[in-house]
Formats: structure tokens, sequence, C-alpha cells
């Protein structure tokens, strides 16, 4: 069994940002990704452009019902922290409406960038599936079987994403695993649809 202290399951946006932030610890890593290749998403946002970032974040403009979550989050890691990271690695951008700043290349830039981050210092497993989670009684550690192998790590953060996009290889095993262990899980709904609409209504709008 080979051992890591924290194990990611999940190698899009939130994965690869935990693995750099673990890995500046100087922590053993590991992320476990299903698709052929991390950050997927990440090359189609923003039309291949990635919107990475918006000028203007408060926590008003998150619907959630604990708010004090989402304060503490947008206070430990700021929209401007981002925006440093991406200046570090002159990365070059711009402002489109409302103050979303897209990339001036391509969204590979942003992908490179966390690649950068992350380094040598934390292994990527792709085109691997997980299978089961157990939590040891011994140390409290977390036991993680894929359709490879089988991992130990003292940490483990389940960043696999929500259910859009299935095509992009998008699972139900992120909600699966937050049920065993006890989170409830609020009931999911279509947010990211497409419809058409007649003149009729555009001006009834």
């Amino acid at each position: 069994m080979k051992e890591f202290d924290v194990i990611i399951i999940g190698a899009g946006a939130a994965g690869l940002m935990a693995a750099a932030h673990a890995t500046k610890l100087k922590k053993s890593v590991l992320l476990i990704e299903s698709n052929k290749s991390p950050g997927r998403k990440i090359i189609i946002s923003g039309g291949g452009r990635c919107n990475f970032t918006n000028l203007e974040v408060d926590s008003s403009f998150y619907v959630s019902k604990n708010k004090h979550f989402v304060k503490s989050a947008l206070k430990q890691y700021t929209n401007w922290d981002f925006i440093d990271l991406v200046s570090k690695y002159d990365v070059k951008y711009h402002e489109k409406t409302l103050g979303q700043l897209f990339c001036n290349g391509t969204s590979k830039e942003i992908l490179n960038m966390l690649l950068q981050e992350i380094g040598k210092s934390a292994q990527i497993n792709c085109d691997e599936r997980v299978s089961e989670v157990l939590k040891t009684e011994e140390d409290g550690s977390y036991e993680v079987k894929t359709n490879r192998d089988l991992y130990r790590a003292k940490k483990l953060i389940v960043a696999c994403g929500g259910l859009s996009m299935p095509k992009m290889g998008a699972s139900d095993i992120g909600y699966k695993i937050a049920r065993q262990f006890g989170h409830k899980i609020i009931e999911t709904n279509p947010a990211l649809v497409s419809f058409t609409a007649d003149e009729d209504l555009k001006k009834r709008v």
C-alpha cells in the first residue's frame, strides 16, 4: 500500500489549488483524476480563455444557507490573491463585462500555472477511478481503493466537482463519499442550462 500525507480526489481547479497549498506545507500529495488529463474543465472555461476570477467579489453574491462559511472562505483566500498568482506567472489578462477577468491567450495558461505551482512535489494519477474510501479505526487515516491500487493518507480532500457535464467526466462519487461520512446532501438541481426564448419573452423579462 502506497502512503501519502494527503490524497486529493479530483485534479480539477479545486484539487490542483489544494495540492499547490499542501505541497507548500511540505506534504506528500497524491491527486487521483478519472479523466485522462488534469484540469479538463479549466481548458473549456470562458470559451477557452478561462474566466478565472472577478474584480468584484463579495459574500452577498453567493446563495448559501451558511453565509458565514462564504465570508470565511473569501477572507482566507481572496480574488486578489489569485490575481497576484496569475501576475507572478506573467499570464496576461483583460477585463470584460462586470469585472470578469479572462486570459489574453488560452485557458491552458492557467492550467500550466497551477501545474507549475505543484511542481514535482505531488503525484498526479490520471485515468484512475476511486471505487471505495474507508477510514481506519487504528489511527483515523484514510484508505482509498481505485481500479489500479490501494492508497493510504492522513488527510483526504474530496474535490470531485458536481454532476454537471458528464461528458467531461463528472460523476456522483463525491456525493457518495460525503454521504458515507455523514454529510447532509442538499438536493441537486440544474444550474447551468441553456434555453431559447422568443422575442415576446425577451420583452417581458
